[in-house]
């Protein structure tokens, strides 16, 4: 897959090649990448540094939610039965 930025092609995206990325892990101990503590208040997406602030995503957050799935609905006749 090309990316494509402002008309301009680019390299393809390639994770492998993105570098290190610090994510908060659930049933771990997660030392903040901004001040070292590891006191955390999670939320459904990301997890936020109770001391500086800094913001995570969550590994588990990844992996899950509505936009991943793909309904296979019917056409309009279908529903006229459903009543």
């Amino acid at each position: 897959m090309l990316v494509q930025l402002f008309g301009e092609k680019a390299m393809p995206h390639d994770p492998a090649r993105r570098g290190y990325h610090i994510v908060y892990r659930e049933n771990e101990t997660n030392h903040c990448p901004g001040c070292g503590r590891s006191h955390w208040y999670v939320g459904r997406l990301s997890a936020e540094c109770a001391f500086c602030g800094t913001a995570l995503a969550r590994v588990q957050a990844l992996n899950t939610g509505a936009g991943l799935f793909r309904s296979r609905r019917g056409h309009a006749d279908d529903y006229a039965n459903a009543a």
